[in-house]
């Protein structure tokens, strides 16, 4: 065997090892779900959110466009979305409040998980008896 074909095969092993670990198959299962997650919240974003917050103040977020005319002959304008990127900052703040929420959430939980050190044993009737004999010896040392 070359050595061009063990290289070749020590690589896709290790790239194997790397693709199959636990770690990699728990991030892609965390980047599938994030991204659910996200699509959730946008949508309660964009399609409950918004909706009131423009009822409430009475403008429509959604319509809010400036008109740029071309330059040069073009027939069509430039629309800058201010509304669009309003819902979208929006959307970015909820998805980044309740992504807090929830690490804070799992925080709290590990700490309650996290076991304290165990207290020092209680000392034996000996070692209580041992310790009260060496401060009386020292107390008789002590005096002239």
């Amino acid at each position: 065997m070359s050595n061009e074909l063990k290289r070749a095969k020590r690589f896709f092993g290790e790239f194997k090892t790397f693709a199959i670990r636990g770690n990699m198959m728990d991030m892609a299962v965390g980047i599938i779900v994030g991204g659910a997650f996200t699509a959730l919240v946008s949508s309660l974003v964009g399609n409950l959110i918004m909706p009131l917050v423009g009822l409430i103040i009475g403008v429509d977020f959604a319509s809010w466009e400036i008109i740029i005319p071309r330059l040069y002959g073009s027939a069509e304008p430039a629309v800058l979305g201010i509304g669009a990127f309003l819902n979208n900052l929006v959307d970015f703040i909820a998805v980044a409040f309740t992504v807090f929420l929830l690490i804070r959430f799992i925080n709290r939980l590990r700490k309650k998980h996290i076991e304290e050190p165990p207290a020092p044993p209680e000392p034996s009737k000996e070692e209580l008896l041992l310790t009260e004999i060496r401060d009386l010896l020292k107390q008789k040392a002590d005096k002239p």
